[in-house]
């Protein structure tokens, strides 16, 4: 391995991949505010990650579910009437020109 091409300030923490709740501890220089007591009762740095090897499929060999449609449909529902009100007003300003 090449001399003072790799970081110096390496840290324990606590990876935990948030959709099945799996955390393992490992090293890393990632930065992060929120910290987390781990199984030996000490706190550790939180590093919050969406797939790891207990939840993507190449490692499990099946395909799990990710809640991605509970997203979208949130998404739909706070941006959907945004739309909606916006088309009315195009509508006004139209009559309005032709008048």
């Amino acid at each position: 391995m090449k001399k003072g091409i790799h970081p110096e300030n390496y840290r324990t923490v606590v990876f935990k991949d948030m959709s099945n709740d799996y955390a393992f501890l490992s090293r890393s220089t990632a930065n992060t505010k929120e910290t987390i007591v781990w199984e030996d009762g000490n706190e550790y740095p939180l590093i919050k990650v969406e797939v790891s090897s207990k939840s993507h499929p190449f490692y499990t060999g099946k395909a799990q579910f990710v809640d991605t449609a509970g997203r979208i449909d949130k998404f739909r529902q706070k941006y959907g009437n945004f739309k909606k009100q916006a088309e009315p007003a195009k509508e006004e300003s139209a009559d309005d020109a032709a008048e």
